[in-house]
């Protein structure tokens, strides 16, 4: 069987690979782990033991200290009979496919024969659909953390402790962008309760406890080591997990990470795994990622992130030559928004911000990490390059959320196009352009907003086409310079090239007006 990576529940494909979440539908994942290990326990080998460095004589009086503090979370989803299977939602591609849905059906059947003991049709009705993760105290009074996706959709969460006890649970607030929910609960008497690490201080090969729920188990403890650092898997955003040889599984979702004082520096949130359990590579969001917005989310039941309005893309080698920046640095602006913090402060497209409130901003993903990190209406500097010179600019932060929610408000609505004046039809760099008519508008879908210079076709061996550039695309600028009409374009190229240039430093649109940077090589 092929590697299959995954993160449960996102259902990401990436090259032939799975990302999973971390949860568990119990009753599913219990018999597909207890198949899976009998029909795996047929095909072990011996062979030599790995070396492993030796480790702390003993974790139990660690794992004693903790493990009180972490619950089982167990999510109720109320629906209709008539929009919902009566099977479990397996994972596609195991070998027991066939198995699972003959058994459901039969099942199914089973339970639709009247008493009578004849087939007669029910009426529909409600039924409740179950799924079980991790969690962990972090207020005797009864604050829960856990993994968003764990209760997302659910009618009713329960926490059950070490001990055998219920308690209903109500949602205080929760994200999707770094995965985090908190929970609150009313208990008789203080709760056990855990405390946040400094996560940043964790280095590679740092020992780390996981506690959590795996197949619904219950309270299951393993250890492992920080494997890396700054993980990105392209699940979100924000993403900067570490790695960790912990063994994670699915259910462990929402269950902490300990350092070995005992310390929460991580929430267990995703595995990479050929069938859903562990082999080794297992991603958890480090306390520093979560905190800020556990924080937000105790105060106000929802986010508020930090907002600089700038569409950004990453640096390479022909753009940084093409902006004279000297070396791959920094978040390169593509463009501002209307009615952004960045555009009223003067930031422009083709600025590559360097800076950010004293940070050193290396690649582009940097950034809107440290931006959402800021409080809402915080001023802060930031320093760019321009045309090979440094700048610096204050802006006052916007608030994302509120963005988020004028632009769904919006929506997208094309306006009427707008006469152009043909012009001729001119080559370079791969590409043939031409001027925009309200034919051409018409026949590639492009915004009245959108100027410049169509491109009505790409040769497929240029470079222009191993960067994505297609019919349809609009060249706006040209090394920051605006681009009139085709015969305009063809002479900045040629001056480029009496110039000495090495490349050309494209704005290029889409029809809806969205622009990018593209660094072609003159010839």
């Amino acid at each position: 069987m092929g590697l299959f990576p995954v993160f449960l529940g996102a259902g990401r494909f990436e090259h032939g690979a799975r990302w999973r979440q971390v949860g568990t539908r119990p009753a599913y994942g219990l018999l597909c782990a207890l198949i899976l290990g009998a029909a795996g326990s047929a095909l072990l080998i011996p062979g030599p033991s790995p070396a492993f460095a030796k480790g702390p004589d003993s974790l139990a009086d660690l794992a004693d200290s903790v493990s009180d503090a972490v619950v089982n979370i167990s999510a109720t989803q109320t629906m209709d009979e008539k929009h919902a299977s009566n099977a479990p939602q397996l994972e596609p591609g195991t070998p027991f496919d066939d198995l699972f849905e003959e058994f459901f059906k039969r099942h199914q059947q089973g339970g639709q024969r009247g008493q009578g003991g004849g087939d007669r049709p029910e009426k529909p009705r409600e039924r409740k659909s179950n799924s079980l993760g991790s969690g962990f105290v972090i207020d005797p009074s009864g604050i829960v953390i856990t993994n968003n996706h764990v209760i997302a959709d659910a009618n009713e969460v329960t926490v059950i402790f070490t001990d055998g006890q219920k308690l209903k649970a109500d949602v205080i607030g929760k994200d999707e962008k770094v995965d985090v929910a908190v929970l609150r609960v009313k208990p008789d008497k203080p709760l056990k309760a855990v405390k946040f690490g400094d996560s940043e201080k964790t280095r590679v090969g740092d020992w780390v406890l996981a506690v959590g729920n795996p197949f619904g188990l219950g309270g299951t403890v393993t250890a492992g080591i920080i494997s890396a650092r700054h993980r990105n898997i392209d699940s979100g955003p924000y993403d900067n997990y570490f790695q960790t040889d912990a063994a994670i599984n699915k259910g462990n979702s929402g269950g902490p990470l300990f350092n070995m004082a005992g310390e929460v520096i991580g929430i267990n949130t995703a595995i990479l795994s050929p069938s859903g359990g562990s082999i080794g590579i297992g991603f958890a969001t480090p306390a520093a990622t979560v905190l800020p917005v556990i924080d937000q989310l105790q105060k106000f039941g929802e986010t508020r992130r930090g907002w600089l309005g700038v569409r950004i893309q990453n640096v390479d080698d022909t753009i940084a030559e093409s902006l004279n920046l000297g070396k791959l640095r920094g978040a390169l602006v593509a463009g501002t928004d209307d009615k952004g913090p960045a555009k009223a402060a003067g930031l422009k497209a083709g600025d590559v911000i360097i800076k950010f409130d004293g940070t050193d901003i290396k690649e582009s993903r940097d950034l809107p990490k440290i931006v959402a990190s800021e409080p809402v209406g915080k001023e802060v500097e930031i320093v760019v390059m321009r045309q090979g010179k440094q700048i610096a600019k204050t802006i006052k932060l916007g608030r994302l959320e509120e963005n988020e929610k004028q632009v769904a408000l919006a929506g997208k609505h094309d306006e009427a196009g707008k006469k152009a004046i043909a012009g001729p039809v001119e080559k370079a760099l791969g590409m043939e352009f031409s001027s925009l008519t309200d034919e051409l508008r018409q026949k590639f879908s492009i915004k009245s907003t959108v100027a410049g210079v169509v491109i009505t076709d790409v040769d497929p061996d240029s470079s222009a086409a191993e960067k994505h550039v297609q019919s349809g695309d609009v060249i706006v600028e040209i090394n920051q310079e605006p681009v009139k009409d085709p015969t305009d374009l063809s002479k900045k190229i040629e001056a480029l090239k009496g110039s000495g240039k090495k490349s050309a430093l494209l704005l290029v649109a889409n029809g809806q007006g969205e622009v990018r940077f593209v660094a072609l090589g003159l010839p």
